[in-house]
C-alpha cells in the first residue's frame, strides 16, 4: 500500500510505501476510491512541521513546561533525545475517506465486503478502520460527495451542542470547509444564518448556500451586523468554525448573543474572554470534540461498543449516516466546495496546492491504481542484505514509542543484525525499518517467522499479547527477547512455561529473555558488586513516581495492559530480587483507598517483598506524584551502610569504604546493555537472566496486581 506522511521535524510531505495491513478484530480493510484533505487541519499542520524549533515552541507552551519538567528530572541530553525522537516521528495526515471494503475482521457486524463506506481513515489506498467509525454510503451519494461526511460531521456536532430550533437566528464565524458545510446544515434544520470571514470568495458561497454575509476585512462591523440580522435582539447562537490566535471571535460572539444565547467552539481561536460579557447574559460556551460522542473513547472506537440509541442518539456513526442522508436527500450539497482533484500519486502537488492557495476549499485526492496491486503484505527496504548466519538474525515485532525511541536503536547500538520489522499497520514497520537498516517491513507475523534466516524475535507489542507471541515464537525454534512483562494472568504464564519446557525438551534450547534494563544499568552493576562483599540481609526502598495517566490508557485495562502493577512495576520486583539475589518467600501488597475524586488506586500502592536470605523490601509505586520530582529512587540499607540511587543518574555511598558517589552525565537505564547481554547469551548459550528469576518475578508481580484487586 501507499499513505501519506508528515515530517514534523521539516515539513516534507511524502508518499510511502508500505505492507498492507493485516486484518484484525472489529475492523475492516478498505480499498480507498476518494479521500478529501481536510484544508484547515491539515494546512495547520503542514504549517507547524515547516516552523522552526522556536515557532514549535511558541506554538506549544504546555509541552515547552513538560519538556522543562523533564529536563529537571531525567537531566538534559535525555530530554534532548526524546524531543528529537518525538519531531522525527511522521504523521500519517488525512481523515476523510471513501472506500471499498476489502475484508472484515471477526466481530463485525453490518458491513460486508463490496459495500461502498465512508470513515476517518487517513490518505492511504488501503485502511484499517475500527467499524464503528465507519458508515455505508447510500447508491444515490457519488464517492467525491461522501468524502466530505467526515468534516461534515464535526461541524454536525457543533450544530448538536448549540440546539438551534426552526427559526432562530444563528452566526457561524470563518466560513471556510467546515464552516461553509454548518452554514448548509443551520439553513436545513430552519434557521436564519449570518456568514462571518474576511474572504469574499468565501462568503460568495454561503451566500449561494442562502446566509446573510459580512465581511470585517472591508470595514463592516460583525457585531452591528449580528444584532442587525437578529432584529435587534440578539443571535440565539454563534458557532465558532474559525481558525485563529485572535480572541475576537469569541469577544465579538458575546456582544452579538441575546440573554442566554449559545456559543459553540468547533475551530481554534484565542480563549481569552470577558466575563462581564458572559456573567451579565448568562452566555452557555461549550467546546466541540470532533465527529460526536465516542470520539475517542476506546470502548467504542477500537472496541466497537456502540452506544445504546435511547440513551445517545447521535454517536459519530450515526452522525456520518445523517449527513449521508442529507447528501442523498439533496439537502446538502458539496460540488460547489470542490475547487481541486489530484491523483493520490501526485500528492505532493496536492500539499503544494494546499500552502500555495489559500482560497482552497475541496481538495479531493483519486485512487485509480489496482486493488490487486495494493496488497503486500512484504516490502523489500534492503535488497541486497546479507546476514551472518552464526550471529543473531532478528525479527521485530512492533514499532511504537518505545520501541523505535529506545529498544531498536539499543540492539543497533549493540550490532544486532536486522532482517524483518513488523507492525499490526504497516507504515511504523517501514518509517523505522528504513530509519534502523532493517531489510524487510511486514504485517505477517506468521511468514516472519517462517524465515529460516532469523533466529531471533523481538516482542515490542500490547501487553495482552506478549504470552501468545512469545510462544509462537519459542514453538518456531527461535531465541526471545519480550519487553516486559511476560504474561498479565496465571494462565498465560503457565502457557509460555508449556512452551519453554517444550523447547528446551532435549536440555538445551533457545534463549528467552524478558527486558528488565534495569538490572543491566551501569550504577545497579555497581550496586550488585559492593552489595557482594556483604553477608548480612539487606532492606530495600524503592520510589517510583510514576505520575497519572488516564483511566481510559491501554495500560489501565486489565485484559489488554494488564494494569500498571503488571506493566511497570515489574521493572522494581525484578530489580529488587537483582539485588537481594535471594528468592522471594512472601508477598505483601497495599493500595490507596477508595475515595471520592479518585479513579484508579491499583497505580498508588505498597509492595512488599520478602526473601529466602531475611532481606526485605518495599516498592513505593505511586502515580499521585508531582511531575518534576524525580520518577525513581532506590535505597538499600545493610550493614551499617547505605546506597542511594537517583532517577539512574546519582548515586551515592554511605559508610562504604571506597566509595562515596557514582553519577553520569546523562540518564541510563541499561536498555544497550540488556540489548547487548541478551545478544551474547543467544551466541554464547548462558542465559543473561536465569529462566528461574523470569518466571519467578512474572508470577509474583501478577500475585502483587491480584491482591490489590482484591482489596
Amino acid at each position: 500500500m501507499k499513505q501519506i506522511l508528515q515530517d514534523m521535524a521539516n515539513g516534507t510531505t511524502s508518499l510511502v510505501e508500505a505492507p498492507a495491513p493485516a486484518p484484525s478484530s472489529g475492523s475492516l480493510n478498505i480499498f480507498t476510491t476518494v479521500s478529501l484533505i481536510s484544508a484547515g487541519t491539515e494546512r495547520m499542520l503542514v504549517g507547524f512541521g515547516k516552523a522552526s524549533m522556536l515557532d514549535k515552541a511558541r506554538q506549544q507552551p504546555d509541552k515547552v513546561k513538560m519538556v522543562l519538567e523533564k529536563v529537571a528530572t531525567d537531566g538534559l541530553m535525555t530530554t534532548i533525545d526524546a524531543v528529537r525522537s518525538k519531531l522525527a516521528q511522521p504523521l500519517p495526515l488525512g481523515y476523510c475517506n471513501v472506500g471499498v471494503v476489502a475484508e472484515t475482521g471477526s466481530r463485525v457486524s453490518g458491513f460486508k465486503p463490496g459495500d461502498r463506506v465512508v470513515s476517518n481513515g487517513p490518505h492511504a489506498d488501503i485502511v484499517k478502520v475500527p467499524m464503528n467509525l465507519c458508515a455505508r454510503i447510500p447508491d444515490t451519494v457519488s464517492d467525491e460527495a461522501a468524502a466530505f461526511v467526515v468534516v461534515a460531521s464535526i461541524g454536525l456536532q457543533g450544530m448538536r451542542l448549540a440546539q438551534p430550533t426552526l427559526g432562530e437566528s444563528f452566526v457561524v464565524t470563518g466560513v471556510g470547509l467546515i464552516g461553509l458545510l454548518t452554514v448548509q446544515l443551520l439553513r436545513a434544520h430552519g434557521c436564519r444564518v449570518l456568514a462571518i470571514d474576511f474572504d469574499e470568495s468565501k462568503l460568495a458561497l454561503a451566500r449561494q448556500f442562502g446566509a446573510a454575509t459580512c465581511n470585517p476585512g472591508r470595514g463592516e462591523d460583525p457585531v452591528a451586523a449580528g444584532m442587525a440580522f437578529s432584529r435587534g435582539q440578539g443571535v440565539d447562537g454563534v458557532i465558532i468554525t474559525a481558525s485563529t490566535k485572535s480572541n475576537d471571535p469569541l469577544s465579538q460572539a458575546a456582544r452579538m448573543c441575546r440573554k442566554r444565547g449559545r456559543i459553540v467552539l468547533v475551530g481554534v481561536i484565542g480563549l481569552e474572554m470577558s466575563r462581564a460579557d458572559f456573567y451579565e447574559k448568562e452566555l452557555s460556551f461549550q467546546v466541540s470534540c470532533s465527529y460526536g460522542p465516542g470520539r475517542y473513547d476506546p470502548n467504542y472506537e477500537e472496541r466497537g461498543q456502540d452506544y445504546p440509541l435511547g440513551f445517545v442518539r447521535w454517536t459519530e456513526q450515526r452522525n456520518f449516516e445523517a449527513v449521508l442522508d442529507m447528501l442523498a436527500s439533496g439537502q446538502l450539497d458539496v460540488a460547489p466546495l470542490i475547487t481541486h482533484r489530484f491523483a493520490f500519486e501526485d500528492a505532493p502537488s496536492a500539499y503544494q496546492a494546499l500552502t500555495d492557495d489559500k482560497a482552497g476549499l475541496g481538495i479531493l485526492l483519486q485512487y485509480p491504481s489496482p486493488t490487486a496491486e495494493r496488497v503486500k503484505r512484504q516490502v523489500t527496504l534492503a535488497p541486497n542484505a546479507t546476514f551472518q548466519a552464526e550471529r543473531p538474525v532478528l525479527g521485530f515485532i512492533g514499532a511504537g514509542n518505545y520501541a523505535s525511541r529506545v529498544l531498536i536503536p539499543a540492539f543497533k547500538a549493540a550490532g544486532a543484525q536486522f532482517h524483518s520489522i513488523v507492525t499490526a499497520g504497516g507504515i511504523n514497520s517501514v518509517i523505522h525499518g528504513q530509519k534502523s537498516g532493517f531489510a524487510e517491513a511486514s504485517t505477517d507475523v506468521g511468514a516472519m517467522l517462517s524465515i529460516a534466516a532469523i533466529n531471533t524475535v523481538a516482542i515490542v507489542t500490547r501487553h495482552d499479547t506478549h504470552a501468545q507471541l512469545v510462544s509462537q515464537s519459542l514453538a518456531a525454534g527461535k531465541h526471545v527477547f519480550v519487553e516486559k512483562p511476560l504474561a498479565i494472568e496465571h494462565r498465560e504464564l503457565q502457557q509460555v512455561r508449556a512452551a519453554y519446557d517444550t523447547a528446551h525438551g532435549g536440555g538445551s534450547g533457545p534463549q528467552l529473555m524478558i527486558g528488565f534494563n534495569r538490572r543491566f544499568s551501569p550504577q545497579v552493576q555497581k550496586m550488585k558488586s559492593l552489595l557482594a562483599s556483604v553477608a548480612e540481609p539487606k532492606s530495600f526502598i524503592m520510589t517510583m513516581n510514576a505520575g497519572a495517566i488516564p483511566a481510559n490508557h491501554w495500560t489501565q485495562d486489565n485484559a489488554v495492559g494488564g494494569g500498571r502493577i503488571i506493566g511497570e512495576a515489574c521493572h522494581f520486583i525484578d530489580l529488587m530480587r537483582f539485588l537481594a539475589g535471594s528468592e522471594i518467600i512472601s508477598v505483601q501488597a497495599r493500595r490507596m483507598g477508595d475515595a471520592p475524586g479518585v479513579a484508579i488506586t491499583e497505580d498508588k500502592a505498597s509492595i512488599t517483598l520478602g526473601f529466602a536470605d531475611g532481606s526485605f523490601g518495599t516498592i513505593m509505586y505511586l502515580a499521585n506524584g508531582a511531575a518534576n520530582y524525580p520518577k525513581e529512587r532506590v535505597e538499600v540499607f545493610t550493614s551499617g551502610r547505605v546506597l542511594q540511587l537517583d532517577n539512574f543518574r546519582k548515586l551515592k555511598g554511605f559508610g562504604w569504604p571506597g566509595f562515596s558517589r557514582m553519577n553520569l552525565w546523562k540518564q541510563d537505564k541499561g536498555q544497550q546493555q540488556c540489548a547487548a547481554a541478551f545478544l551474547a547469551a543467544v551466541q554464547s548459550g548462558v542465559p543473561a537472566i536465569a529462566p528461574g528469576d523470569i518466571f519467578e518475578v512474572a508470577r509474583v508481580t501478577i500475585e502483587v496486581a491480584e491482591l490489590l484487586r482484591q482489596q
